[in-house]
């Protein structure tokens, strides 16, 4: 049986690249996407690969998403957390909606997707989660992108997490 894996942010760039390394490697892959309608379409029908649309940003919509891509392609056994947003505003311009998209896109989608399949990995006793982050999350980046304090947070939170559930399977 082929293994199942969701890749987030998984039509465009490097989301785009990780499933169709996965797809040509033999996994069955659900490409998750977030607002281009259009890009997903193309993707698809270059790559046969199934994308799937659902907020990252909220966990209800995650659960509802991967309970839809494991009806239609099994359990889902490897996640791939790629999603991930800036916001080209300077700190003192920045709006409070503007930052909580950002963390709940950045951060907040991390905890949502393995919070909606960790469940099932420890049930089967198998499961890999890889946390995409950016360079910017050590570094920093210009004044105008406001994205590296989830960075730093999703790198801390995924050794956390890795130790905890490692015990567990």
């Amino acid at each position: 049986m082929q293994r199942v894996a969701i890749v987030t942010g998984g039509t465009r760039g490097l989301g785009k690249a990780t499933s169709q390394i996965l797809h040509a490697s033999g996994y069955r892959v659900a490409a998750v996407y977030g607002h281009d309608s259009a890009a997903a379409e193309a993707f698809r029908d270059e790559t046969m690969i199934e994308t799937y649309q659902w907020d990252v940003a909220d966990l209800k919509s995650c659960q509802e998403g991967v309970a839809k891509v494991e009806r239609a392609l099994g359990p889902v056994e490897i996640l791939v957390n790629n999603a991930g947003i800036t916001s080209d505003a300077v700190l003192h311009k920045m709006t409070e909606e503007q930052w909580s998209r950002v963390i709940q896109t950045n951060l907040g989608s991390m905890f949502n997707m393995c919070r909606s399949l960790i469940g099932g990995m420890r049930e089967r006793g198998f499961g890999r989660i890889v946390n995409i982050s950016s360079v910017n999350g050590q570094k920093g980046s210009s004044a105008r992108r406001i994205t590296p304090p989830p960075r730093p947070a999703s790198l801390v939170s995924a050794n956390r997490w890795r130790w905890k559930v490692r015990t567990k399977m």
